[in-house]
């Protein structure tokens, strides 16, 4: 296969681990890179080397060759941004989450089908190596009996563009994390409610999986650090994972420690990022992990925590 002519929407921090990833990746070439800020926009040209540079991605996709698209902008722009790139026959990488609420997202569903395109939704959690390996372990011992997330900032002010939840912008994440783990949720029992400003945003609740695994997710904003962490178990074994940092992991079977190193070679190496799924994905002409219909589920799961449901039943 040829070099994959590669630009990226959006040049700001989330977009810099992209960039990285796409001059890692020796099938992809970076053509050009997008931004309304000029100079962001030309501090990312120069560090990532690209070939050119705009400030419209209209006139951007109408000028290069392009074979795959990243759209990295914030969230009340990216299902448009996204909806206009498949519509061109681009592959499209699509930032979480991907739009305001799952209805956005629905709208990039339904564009996604009426191409010949592949979309992939950046939830990376699902990517990184060690929690691959941690799932794998999971999986080989019968699946998930139960599992739990949290996710904590001191966010001290809503971000523009962000909409009214920071759960669906942010903690997203740990949901999703929580259906990497265990599957599709069918009932949910929730809490959320604020402080006393907006940015004051605290989410508890209970999930009932199709195969029988209870998850608990807490997401507690304007608190004391940023925590991310979560934990899986198994029939007679356990995992407890931090990523707050440097991604940290306790394993214990049988009532006893797990000694033996997470065995990343079984899930594509040290080195497995999104970006090579999604080439491999583009290849063979297969939908991604995170591929746009699965996320769907992911949104509204989030939104039913949001809602504060008690007993809801969810679509599986």
């Amino acid at each position: 296969m040829d070099k994959l002519n590669t630009a990226v929407i959006g040049t700001g921090g989330h977009a810099r681990g992209h960039l990285s990833m796409i001059n890692d990746a020796e099938e992809m070439r970076l053509a050009a890179v997008c931004d309304l800020d000029e100079g962001r926009l030309e501090k990312a040209k120069a560090d990532f080397n690209a070939e050119r540079a705009f400030t419209d991605y209209r006139e951007m996709i109408e000028k290069c060759d392009l074979d795959v698209v990243y759209v990295v902008t914030q969230p009340a722009l990216t299902a448009d941004i996204s909806i206009y790139c498949l519509g061109k026959g681009l592959h499209t990488s699509v930032e979480k989450p991907p739009g305001l609420n799952s209805a956005d997202t629905r709208r990039i569903l339904e564009a996604e089908k009426k191409s010949d395109s592949i979309a992939i939704v950046s939830l990376n959690r699902r990517y990184k190596p060690e929690i691959l390996a941690v799932r794998k372990m999971v999986l080989d011992r019968g699946g998930a009996v139960h599992c739990a997330a949290t996710y904590n900032k001191p966010i001290s002010s809503m971000v523009d563009n962000w909409g009214k939840s920071l759960l669906i912008n942010d903690a997203i994440h740990h949901v999703d994390l929580l259906r990497w783990f265990a599957g599709d949720a069918v009932e949910i029992y929730s809490e959320s409610y604020l402080g006393d400003a907006d940015h004051k945003q605290r989410h508890n609740a209970i999930i009932r999986f199709a195969n029988g695994c209870r998850g608990v997710m807490m997401s507690h904003y304007a608190v004391g650090f940023r925590i991310q962490r979560a934990e899986v178990h198994a029939e007679n074994f356990s995992a407890y994972l931090d990523l707050t940092r440097t991604f940290k992991c306790e394993l214990y079977e049988d009532g006893k420690p797990y000694e033996k190193p997470l065995d990343l070679d079984a899930v594509g190496g040290s080195d497995f990022n999104e970006t090579h799924h999604f080439i491999q994905c583009i290849k063979e002409n297969k939908q991604p992990w995170s591929n746009v219909e699965d996320v769907v589920k992911t949104m509204e799961l989030s939104e039913a925590i949001l809602e504060g449901a008690k007993g809801k039943k969810l679509r599986i």
